[in-house]
Formats: C-alpha cells, structure tokens, sequence
C-alpha cells in the first residue's frame, strides 16, 4: 500500500532549517548583550514583572543572564529575545541565516499545496522575524502558521496534539522535523511522522527510531513531497 504525502509540514528552526552556530554565536550574543536595556523599557514592564514573580530570588537581568546560560525555554526570556532581534533585523544588524537547501524547498512545497507551519522554542514573533528577513528573502508568506511554547513543550506529546489540533490537521497526516531526538519522540508519541535532519555542521547523533535527512531535499525523496 503506497503511503500518501502529507498534507502538513511542520518544522523546528534551530538545527534543521537554520545553523545552531547563527543562533548560539549571533542571536544570543546580540539579545544578551542588550538586556539591561530591553527591560528598562516601559513595554516591557509586564515581562518584567513575570520574571520577577517566577524567580523572586534575583534580579530580573540576573533570572534573564541565568535563563540564557541554562538555553531554558521560558516564555517571558524569548518574548524580550524577539523584541531585541526585531530591532536588529529593522536595522539591518541581523540577517536571518538558512540552510542553502531550505528556501527553495520550501517555496518547491508550499507551490505543492502542502501547509507549512513552524514549531520553535523561540517566541512566534522572532520565527517570523527570522524567516522575513533571512538570507533568501521574506519567506513568511509560505508558512500558515507560527507556533511556540505558548503551545506546550516541545518535548511534550499533548503540545504536538494542541498544535494539530490549531491547524486543523489530523496526526496522521502531519510530518514534524526536528534535529532533537526527544522532540521527535513526543510528536511520535501524538501520532506525527517524523523527520530528523541530521545537518553535518551541527553534529547531530542520528535516530534510531526516525527517519532521518541530510536536509530538506532529501526529506522531500522519502515523504513524497
């Protein structure tokens, strides 16, 4: 029986549509670097005051350096990561940095009729930062969606069903791509296909228990997209 294509492409961004070493050597150096300043701000007032609430113990610059050295996923730390990335991305400071494999295949799959979405631990507003202003030009208008922690974990199996359920696509018909075992393990586990893109430059370890590609070309020759 032959399997048939899915109908939805969801895909992580660190480590498989973009390089880990652009995230860990450019954006996170740059936000970190203007913390103070970002918190000083009147908009940003409510952020503070979570992060105050969360981690009373500290300061909210020193919860913020803290939660950067552990890369915890936490909503309020990505939130201000994307106010100051957009800064960066307006100025022309920030260049959103793509596999050479990823726009082409993309624009190849949304002309397919295939749904993108994304699904990144950094917030939705700096997904669509990254992918408006990336080396290969505004791509946001090939994705129908953009989703982050305010879904769930992404190591946990109900996120995976949340997010389905968002974009109105059954399990089943759903492909989620990802460098990180783990996640692909939670959306295996909400019933997904998965893909581990295994990019050479990254180092990743492969799966034993997922498809794996070398990029987006190749996920494209196994799930007939």
């Amino acid at each position: 029986m032959t399997t048939l294509p899915p109908a939805a492409v969801i895909t992580d961004i660190e480590g498989t549509t973009t390089p880990i070493a652009f995230v860990r050597d450019t954006l996170f150096p740059y936000a970190r670097a203007r913390l103070a300043q970002a918190i000083a701000r009147p908009e940003a007032a409510s952020l503070v005051a979570e992060i105050a609430r969360m981690a009373p113990e500290r300061t909210p610059l020193a919860t913020l350096q803290a939660w950067m050295d552990a890369d915890a996923k936490v909503t309020p730390l990505k939130l201000l990561q994307g106010m100051i990335w957009n800064e960066g991305y307006a100025d022309g400071s920030l260049k959103g940095a793509l596999y050479p494999d990823v726009a082409a295949a993309l624009r190849r799959w949304s002309r397919a009729g295939l749904r993108l979405h994304v699904y990144s631990s950094g917030s939705a507003e700096a997904q669509r930062l990254l992918f408006a202003n990336s080396d290969d030009g505004d791509l946001t208008g090939l994705f129908a969606g953009f989703f982050d922690t305010n879904v769930g974990g992404k190591r946990e199996p109900e996120s995976y069903d949340r997010l389905c359920i968002a974009i109105n696509v059954p399990p089943a018909e759903a492909l989620f791509l990802s460098d990180v075992e783990a996640e692909l393990d939670a959306a295996a586990t909400a019933g997904l296909r998965t893909c581990q893109l295994v990019r050479k430059a990254d180092g990743t370890r492969p799966s034993k228990r997922h498809s794996i590609a070398a990029d987006f070309p190749a996920v494209a020759a196994q799930f007939q997209l």
